[in-house]
């Protein structure tokens, strides 16, 4: 996922645009998606978010809705359990499992439809941004911000570590599937339990090489980050400009409007 995220962050139609104004679309469309009362604002920003990425960003559609996959599957399950378990008002839908009426009602179905909306909306913005800049320019911009250059430096480290220990763990347990570690539930626990000690041990091994070659490089206490992304383009600001305005009318103009 690391390479996958970076090769299309490094290699997309928008890389050479402003990486402050990425970051406020991206972020402005997120808060939108969060504070938005009905379904229908999110799934505009869903819609509108995911022709940029995969039509003025030349993201492969295939890889961009597989992407998608994981976020919505667990958004349903959700929205699910709350069409099911939340709300009142006149029921659209009725089951009857050992005994136990479930029911789905007019303000559970509104409430996980919003559900759904609100984290398609934002997964569709988040990927917008981490699809189109690389993290070592959000990173930089974060830094201009003013933000504790300790914290900055413990993102950039947590980020990518995360995949070297991920790679780590992949490799550790495709030996122990060749090796039938999985052939039972026994054998599965035990499995797990190894893989977890020995990437507990992986990774403190790793952060000694780390402070080890930091050392032999002059570390001083802190990384110099170099912002290289161009400025943005007045025509470019005035599109975002105008469809931030819209996005938000949509939002203001919707806030009272139930599907159901």
């Amino acid at each position: 996922m690391h390479n996958l995220l970076d090769d299309y962050a490094h290699g997309n139609a928008l890389r050479e645009t402003s990486t402050r104004l990425k970051l406020f679309l991206g972020i402005w469309a997120i808060l939108l998606c969060v504070s938005s009362t009905t379904p229908i604002a999110p799934l505009f920003v869903a819609i509108t978010m995911s022709l940029i990425t995969v039509m003025l960003a030349k993201i492969p559609g295939r890889i961009y809705f597989r992407l998608l996959l994981v976020p919505l599957s667990f958004a349903m399950l959700s929205a699910g359990v709350v069409a099911f378990m939340h709300g009142n008002g006149q029921t659209l839908f009725s089951v009857q499992i050992f005994g136990i009426d479930l029911a789905i009602r007019e303000e559970g179905a509104n409430l996980a439809a919003l559900l759904i909306a609100r984290t398609f909306g934002g997964m569709c913005s988040l990927y917008f941004i981490a699809l189109t800049t690389p993290m070592i320019e959000i990173f930089a911009v974060l830094k201009t911000l003013r933000i504790p250059q300790s914290v900055i430096e413990l993102s950039m480290m947590i980020y990518r570590y995360i995949f070297v220990f991920l790679d780590q763990a992949a490799m550790i347990h495709s030996a122990q599937v060749m090796r039938l570690g999985n052939a039972s539930a026994k054998n599965s626990l035990n499995s797990f339990s190894l893989l977890c000690s020995v990437l507990f041990l992986r990774s403190w091994e790793q952060g000694e090489r780390l402070i080890v070659a930091m050392d032999s490089r002059c570390y001083d206490g802190k990384l110099d980050l170099m912002d290289q992304a161009a400025g943005a383009n007045p025509g470019t600001i005035f599109a975002a400009a105008i469809y931030l305005a819209v996005a938000t009318a949509i939002a203001v103009l919707t806030r009272d409007v139930l599907l159901l």
